[in-house]
């Protein structure tokens, strides 16, 4: 029974959904986010609690085998690439062309690589990831850096793991949490670490991702987070984007419904740069727009 549970924590792979439409909200207001904390001198230390592997191949075997990018980063680069694309959107897209080389963009850089580009010398990025492949081929791909102890790799559970670094030296943190959701504990984990850590660190700023999906979980989670962020009087930043519907495609003759892949997902940002709003009210509905998938996609920016 112990080995079918250790499988089940270990079946999710970033490297299938590497650029999809969710990595592009995501990476967007990660990047928005870093931009503006990092205006000040003061050390700023990240910590990421689902690194995942750090660097992914687009046309790998497992981002190939998905295609997820094709409907996420794929249509903002050339030869898709849209004349203008707002000014956070711009920035994402410019950060993931800086790991390509010539037209093609065939590496994407996830969050902890993102993360690492832009921070100074005086900052410190803290990476988790417990799923053992993949905590071996972040602790690779970090060590190409060159970064010395300015980012450490920490192959164990980011839930518990960040709690050692909150509050960090200098008063300053960033904490992005996006686990898989594969297990449905991770809902509630979520929410307990944020309520852990604004005890622990009321002005640290908190990113949570989520996935939209058929499930009472996902659809209580903001909500939960936004409970507790009131109860902490702390602003709160909710921003979804959706591609296409969340129900089964209708099957082709002698097959059975298939299921639609991920339609939507959100951002939850607590303790917000008070820049971010503006920043996503002009990507958001071009997010929407451009990685449309069908006449259901939507977005929603929600603040308080």
């Amino acid at each position: 029974m112990a080995l079918v549970t250790i499988e089940c924590m270990f079946s999710y792979r970033h490297a299938f959904h590497a650029g999809n439409h969710a990595d592009v909200l995501k990476h967007t207001v990660l990047i928005a986010t870093l931009q503006h904390l990092l205006q000040k001198d003061a050390a700023l230390t990240v910590l990421d609690t689902h690194a995942g592997a750090g660097l992914y191949r687009l046309d790998g075997d497992y981002a190939s085998t998905s295609a997820e990018s094709a409907g996420g980063i794929l249509r903002l680069v050339p030869p898709a690439a849209p004349p203008a694309l707002a000014p956070a959107l711009q920035d994402y897209v410019d950060m993931v062309r800086a790991f390509n080389q010539g037209d093609a963009t065939r590496v994407y850089p996830g969050s902890p690589f993102i993360t690492q580009r832009l921070l100074r010398a005086q900052d410190k990025l803290k990476l988790f990831e417990l799923h053992p492949t993949d905590a071996r081929s972040l602790a690779g791909n970090i060590a190409q850096l060159e970064a010395g102890r300015q980012v450490a790799v920490l192959q164990e559970d980011g839930f518990e793991g960040v709690k050692k670094f909150i509050p960090p030296p200098a008063r300053r943190a960033l904490v992005l949490c996006d686990p898989s959701y594969e297990i449905k504990s991770d809902y509630l984990r979520v929410q307990a670490l944020l309520q852990d850590a604004l005890k622990r660190f009321a002005t640290g700023v908190y990113a949570v991702w989520y996935p939209i999906i058929p499930r009472a979980e996902a659809h209580d989670l903001p909500r939960r987070l936004k409970t507790l962020a009131q109860k902490a009087g702390k602003p709160w930043l909710h921003a979804t984007l959706t591609v296409k519907s969340s129900k089964l495609a209708s099957p082709a003759a002698g097959e059975g419904a298939r299921r639609p892949g991920l339609p939507a997902s959100g951002m939850f940002v607590v303790n917000p740069p008070f820049t971010l709003q503006g920043v996503l009210r002009e990507a958001l509905p071009q997010m929407a727009q451009l990685l449309a998938q069908d006449r259901n996609a939507s977005h929603t920016l929600e603040v308080g």
